[in-house]
Protein backbone atom coordinates (compact mmCIF):
# COMPACT_ATOMS: atom_id res chain seq x y z
CA UNK A 1 0.00 0.00 0.00
CA UNK A 2 1.46 3.37 -1.13
CA UNK A 3 2.26 5.66 2.24
CA UNK A 4 2.86 2.72 4.60
CA UNK A 5 -0.77 2.05 4.98
CA UNK A 6 -1.74 -1.64 4.98
CA UNK A 7 -4.21 -3.31 3.72
CA UNK A 8 -5.55 -4.38 7.16
CA UNK A 9 -5.77 -0.38 8.02
CA UNK A 10 -7.20 -0.21 4.65
CA UNK A 11 -10.03 -2.85 5.43
CA UNK A 12 -10.65 -1.78 9.24
CA UNK A 13 -11.17 2.06 7.71
CA UNK A 14 -13.86 0.95 4.78
CA UNK A 15 -15.47 -1.14 7.42
CA UNK A 16 -15.89 1.63 9.93
CA UNK A 17 -18.87 3.61 10.53
CA UNK A 18 -18.33 7.32 7.77
CA UNK A 19 -20.33 9.10 10.40
CA UNK A 20 -16.68 9.43 12.75
CA UNK A 21 -15.21 12.34 11.68
CA UNK A 22 -11.45 10.35 12.41
CA UNK A 23 -13.12 7.90 9.93
CA UNK A 24 -13.59 10.35 7.00
CA UNK A 25 -10.37 11.68 7.87
CA UNK A 26 -8.94 7.98 7.30
CA UNK A 27 -11.22 8.54 3.85
CA UNK A 28 -9.70 11.60 2.65
CA UNK A 29 -6.05 10.40 3.47
CA UNK A 30 -6.45 7.64 1.97
CA UNK A 31 -7.96 8.70 -1.07
CA UNK A 32 -5.77 11.26 -1.75
CA UNK A 33 -2.54 9.33 -0.40
CA UNK A 34 -1.35 11.45 2.67
CA UNK A 35 0.71 10.14 4.78
CA UNK A 36 -0.53 9.62 8.64
CA UNK A 37 3.09 11.12 9.90
CA UNK A 38 1.81 14.27 7.93
CA UNK A 39 -1.27 14.11 9.59
CA UNK A 40 -0.25 13.86 12.89
CA UNK A 41 1.92 16.62 12.42
CA UNK A 42 -0.36 18.87 11.09
CA UNK A 43 -2.93 18.31 14.10
CA UNK A 44 -0.36 18.09 16.86
CA UNK A 45 -0.93 14.16 17.73
CA UNK A 46 0.77 11.09 17.50
CA UNK A 47 0.82 8.86 13.84
CA UNK A 48 -0.85 6.02 16.10
CA UNK A 49 -3.54 8.62 17.15
CA UNK A 50 -4.50 9.14 13.63
CA UNK A 51 -4.43 4.90 12.58
CA UNK A 52 -6.93 4.69 15.88
CA UNK A 53 -9.03 7.64 14.58
CA UNK A 54 -8.82 5.95 10.67
CA UNK A 55 -10.54 2.75 12.65
CA UNK A 56 -12.49 4.14 15.01
CA UNK A 57 -10.84 2.99 17.63
CA UNK A 58 -10.93 6.31 19.42
CA UNK A 59 -12.48 9.41 18.14
CA UNK A 60 -10.83 13.18 18.77
CA UNK A 61 -11.86 15.33 21.26
CA UNK A 62 -14.22 18.32 20.70
CA UNK A 63 -11.59 20.65 20.13
CA UNK A 64 -9.74 18.49 17.84
CA UNK A 65 -12.89 17.45 16.29
CA UNK A 66 -13.34 20.97 14.86
CA UNK A 67 -9.32 21.36 13.91
CA UNK A 68 -9.98 17.95 12.02
CA UNK A 69 -12.63 18.82 9.95
CA UNK A 70 -11.16 21.63 9.37
CA UNK A 71 -7.99 19.48 7.79
CA UNK A 72 -10.70 17.64 6.13
CA UNK A 73 -12.32 20.77 4.51
CA UNK A 74 -8.69 22.01 3.38
CA UNK A 75 -7.51 18.39 1.68
CA UNK A 76 -10.50 18.95 -0.15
Amino acid sequence: MSQGYSVRLCRLNEAADAASVGVRLGRVCLAKDIPATEVASQLGVSRQTVYNWFCARSMPSHALRVRVEDYISYLG
